[in-house]
This record gives C-alpha cells, structure tokens and sequence, in this order.
C-alpha cells in the first residue's frame, strides 16, 4: 500500500456500527463497565481512547512503524521519551535544533542527572567522538530548526546500532511523506504534530512512533503513567489532516522550492538555506534520504533592523511563532523560538538577528512571490 492510501485509510476504516467513513470522536472521559472486573476493554480515557487510537495506528503506518503514542504537545512528547533514560545516563543531542528541545534537556533534564552533549551532526565523526561509555541515546533533527542543516540518517543509525543506544529523529520539518527515519536505521520518531500533520494551525499535539516491541513496550507505559495525552478531538482533527498529507506536503515543497530559488538571486538576501538547492552543502545527502524537501526556508538579512522591516511589510507571510500550515509565516528565531540558547550557540550556528525563517504554505506562489519581492524592495 502506498503512502498516500495508507494515510487516508489505516487507521480510518468505516465505523463498524454505523458505516460511517469518519472515524467516530469519542468525547469521554470514562466508560461504562458492566460489572466489577468486566468491561468492553475501555476504562478510562487517559489509558484508552478509540479516537486516538486509530489516530496512533494511522501515524504508526505512514512512518513505517509497527507503535506509535499520541501527546499533548511535541515537547510533551520528547519529555516522555526522554523518560526512557535514567539518571547517569547520557545523551548526545544535535547541536541545532528548536530551541524548546534544548531548554527541555538543558534546563530541566539536566537536572536529574541525565547528561548531554551538543554536536555538529553535519560530520558524522563528530557523533563518534561524543560517544561515552554511558551514552544511550543520539537524538537529531533532520532539516534543523532553523538552519535547514542534514543528518545522514544512516550513517548515525549505524553508529547508534553498533554502540546499543537509541537513535531519536525529531522528523517534524519533513513529515513522514518526505522523510521515514524508521526505514533509514532509526528506533524512534518524534513529531510535533502540532505542524505539518495537523497543517491548519488549529490544534497543539506530538507524536512518537517506532518499530522496536520492547521501545513500544515503554512508551506505552510511560504515555499512560506521565499522562500526558491529547484529548480525542485533537486525534480526530489529525485524522482529518493526515486525509490531505500527501496533496499539501507536495505543494508546500513546490512552493518552497520556487521561492527559494528567488531568495536565493535576490541581491537583499545575504544567504538562503534550504536542502532543495543544490548550493545546499548537504543537498546530496537531503537527496538520498528525502523524497521531497520540505516548506521550510531560512534566509539571513544581514541585521535585525533588516529582518524588523521586512516582516512589517509582508502582507501573506504572517509574523507568527510555529509553522506548517496552509498558510504561509515568517518567523523571528532569535526573538521568538530559540531565545532560550545562549547567544554565543547561536552566533556560532548562524541563527543571527538577521535571520527570519519561512514556512512556505499552499497559497498561489506568485502571490507568495510578489509578497516577498515588494517586502524585500
């Protein structure tokens, strides 16, 4: 089965009672039982919920995995499975990355004893000489947020196989239409389905999913015991979105890819970062490993009061925090998604004052280009 019908039909199967073609939206919170010890397998709707259910079955299915387990947020999906460690423990983290993920590890995790090592995984070797005996976890992302940079999935998987920890790929920036990591090596994908899963910016939810029975086997434990679930209206609106995944990735990308090439000959843009060009350093390992390069564009302006008066005259690009809905934002990293990484990270990483990043929606892209041209003149 291919992509596109195993995302509108795993999962989403017509209701056994009614027919209906729209899985049902169980808005409860427990279930009747008919007598002590018996009941229809539901108890209450933190551990159980059809909804969601289907909803994990159908991400499970288009990332290539055999589990997957909804949350609350993205970050409350990396903070459960940060739970898979102990203290001691250490992990080694790609050094770009969002910047609510490095607040996580460093400004809370930390805290209770786990360890981590921030690195350039442009350079495999680089992951190689982070390895300590007590590393049990490589966690990357692949586009980084927000300077669009490539991890060669396979190469790390490797690594990570060799030395019996688990590889982790934050896969948000490119989907599961884009990107599987599961089939590249990985053990386990981390979305915040809040993006381009949901694509409407109309719900805040994560997803984890792997192909590991005794990873699943924790991660069903720790959904249920930390508690941070979705509620099932969230799961049923997914549902909905993952309907048109595969028509709205496409476009978003051939938008991107067009604005990007503008961006790129545009004498008031200083660079343009996006795996697509073959000016990307890493535009053949992108190639590869992707099928398609994703929405998102960062471009450097060359200041902050350069980056201030070009949002202000965006009209379609909205100045806005997150990204992969139908409609097109720019967003401000420095001032809005990774104030939290010490300055000093991020000068070396290149997120500047003058850096904005676009996240290029599915609007005509002439009119996206004009938007652009007329801010930027």
């Amino acid at each position: 089965m291919k992509f596109a019908t195993k995302a509108i039909h795993i999962g989403q199967e017509p209701d056994e009672l009614t027919g209906a073609v729209t899985v049902p939206l169980y808005q409860t919170s427990t279930y009747a039982q008919e007598e002590i010890g018996k009941h229809k397998g539901f108890e209450y709707a933190r551990t159980h919920n059809p909804t969601r259910f289907a909803w994990e079955a159908n991400l499970a299915a288009m990332e290539s995995g055999t589990h997957a387990y909804a949350f609350g947020s993205g970050s409350a999906a990396v903070d459960t499975l940060m739970r898979l460690l102990s203290a001691g423990d250490h992990v080694i983290m790609a050094e770009d990355m969002y910047g609510g993920t490095f607040r996580l590890t460093d400004k809370v995790l930390r805290r209770f004893g786990i360890t981590f090592s921030y690195v350039d995984m442009r350079n495999v070797a680089n992951v190689e000489a982070a390895l300590q005996p007590n590393t049990k976890m490589i966690y990357t992302e692949t586009p980084t947020n927000p300077m669009m940079t490539i991890t060669d999935l396979r190469a790390v998987a490797e690594i990570a196989r060799a030395k019996n920890c688990m590889m982790v790929v934050d896969n948000t920036f490119a989907s599961p239409y884009f990107q599987r990591p599961l089939e590249l090596g990985a053990h386990i994908v981390v979305h915040s389905a809040t993006k381009y899963l949901g694509g409407h910016s109309d719900l805040v939810s994560g997803i984890v999913a792997t192909n590991d029975a005794a990873i699943a086997e924790q991660l069903k434990f720790l959904q249920n015991a930390v508690g941070a679930v979705p509620g099932p209206f969230e799961c049923w609106l997914l549902l909905r979105s993952a309907k048109t995944l595969a028509v709205r990735m496409e476009q978003h990308a051939a938008n991107a890819m067009k604005i990007a090439a503008f961006c790129e000959s545009h004498p008031a843009i200083v660079q343009t970062h996006y795996p697509g060009l073959t000016s990307h350093p890493q535009h053949d390992i992108a190639a590869r490993q992707m099928s398609g390069f994703g929405g998102m564009i960062s471009i450097e302006l060359g200041s902050l009061a350069k980056a201030v008066d070009v949002t202000k005259r965006l009209k379609l690009f909205t100045l806005a925090e997150s990204l992969g809905g139908v409609e097109s934002l720019v967003c401000h990293p420095v001032s809005m998604t990774h104030g939290s990484i010490p300055k000093e990270q991020r000068d070396r990483l290149g997120v500047t004052e003058g850096l904005v990043r676009l996240s290029c929606g599915i609007e005509d892209v002439d009119d996206l280009l004009e938007d652009l041209e007329s801010a930027l003149r």
